[in-house]
């Protein structure tokens, strides 16, 4: 018996997929409020949170974890991208076709963009001064002047587009579900520069990138990670994660890549040696923990989270409807390396 239970420990430890990262859940921010969530983005340097909730923008002190402001009237909002030496943010609102321009410091709305239908992700990208909305619903992606606002082009993507990033140096990547490919964008010139197929993945929808070494991480529904060596225009590594996967992200302080997983899992990743890629652990969550965001100075990940309650079933018998959140219970999972993990 004693030898059996060694045994299985042993084979625990090697499904372990590597050694621990250190990493778990060391604070939860309670926020609370009501609306379903999407995207978050870290200002590291302002030290700020933005957090979409469906119908307004949640701002947090990333040092004090207290909320510090909100942005108000953005219907369907997904994500928010960041201008700081333009001192701008934007918005994607889905529901209402448009993107909301506002002032960092003072949270104050500038103004608004009329984009195509459902603004999905969205990003800005320092090297033309653009702002790219990825539109789901007509499979496109808005570009407009971060400065003036005014809209330069429209983009057919032919699919549905997902999560997007920008390497800094005039190029943009989007993870196209339907269809199973990432888009490389030439933002300088506003046009389609080359398609990926990210076979054997299956509807990619998060993504995550390594601008140094040219890498982008997508974790896709069929439950892996794809690597795309962007120089090669090659999968060069499959991984597997959890399932529901809905955000991905790389750190480049620590070399590391994540995938949120809607199952209540965090996969780490990192590049063992060159072309060589392992799962370093798979840090528990909580269900329903689908999207995430990196802070740049302290490494910690922020993920969304809430309870939820089954719903009763219908006098029909009908029993797909879905979960319902409890009131108020909306917080912000902080996973980092400290001591002492939260229960």
């Amino acid at each position: 018996m004693k030898k059996m239970i060694v045994f299985c420990i042993l084979i625990l430890a090697v499904n372990s997929f590597g050694a621990d990262s250190g990493y778990h859940i060391i604070k939860r921010l309670k926020v609370g409020g009501e609306g379903g969530w999407d995207y978050l983005t870290v200002d590291g340097a302002a030290r700020r949170l933005y957090i979409s909730r469906s119908t307004h923008v949640i701002v947090m002190d990333l040092d004090t974890d207290k909320v510090v402001g909100d942005i108000p009237n953005t219907p369907g909002v997904h994500g928010i991208a960041i201008a700081p030496e333009l001192n701008r943010g934007f918005t994607s609102n889905g529901k209402a076709d448009s993107s909301t321009i506002f002032d960092l410091r003072t949270l104050k709305v500038l103004g608004e963009v009329k984009t195509r239908k459902n603004p999905d992700a969205i990003v800005y990208d320092p090297a033309s001064k653009h702002v790219f909305t990825f539109n789901g619903s007509s499979k496109d992606a808005t570009v407009f002047d971060a400065v003036s606002g005014e809209v330069l082009r429209t983009l057919l993507l032919g699919g549905k587009p997902e999560f997007a990033a920008v390497d800094g140096k005039g190029k943009v990547f989007v993870n196209i579900e339907d269809t199973n490919e990432i888009v490389e964008i030439d933002s300088l010139k506003t046009i389609e520069s080359r398609r990926f197929s990210l076979s054997p993945c299956e509807e990619p929808t998060g993504l995550g990138l390594d601008a140094e070494h040219n890498r982008v991480f997508s974790g896709c529904h069929n439950r892996t990670m794809t690597v795309l060596d962007t120089t090669t225009g090659k999968v060069i590594a499959t991984l597997p994660i959890g399932e529901k996967v809905d955000g991905n992200g790389f750190d480049a302080g620590t070399g590391l890549a994540f995938s949120s997983n809607g199952d209540g899992t965090l996969t780490v990743m990192n590049e063992a040696s060159p072309g060589n890629f392992e799962i370093v652990e798979t840090v528990i969550t909580q269900r329903g923990s689908r999207t995430m965001a990196i802070d740049p100075i302290t490494h910690n990940i922020y993920l969304p989270a809430a309870q939820f309650s089954q719903p009763k079933e219908s006098t029909q018998g009908d029993s797909k409807q879905r979960p319902v959140m409890v009131k108020d219970s909306f917080e912000v999972l902080v996973v980092g390396k400290q001591l002492a993990p939260v229960e």
